[in-house]
């Protein structure tokens, strides 16, 4: 029973690392989404569009460091 919980660990690793990746797509596209939404709502086209993105990178970029400090723990 205590030889599962290396696995357990291994995989758990092996998803953290393959999910940065896709945090930092889905953070970028989901800022630039409501950007453009916005803008389209309130008619200052690119403005909120370049705005929500720069904010969707910047928090994908964050989510990237706090999950590589959390695998060096």
């Amino acid at each position: 029973m205590t030889e599962k919980q290396p696995e357990k660990t291994l995989f758990r690793q092996l998803f953290e690392a393959s999910s940065v990746g896709i945090n930092l797509v889905v953070a970028t596209f989901v800022g630039l989404a409501i950007g453009y939404g916005l803008d389209k709502l309130f008619g200052t086209s690119p403005y909120l569009t370049i705005i929500f993105l720069i904010i969707g990178i910047i928090t994908g970029f964050r989510e990237l460091v706090r999950i590589a400090k959390k695998q060096e723990k």
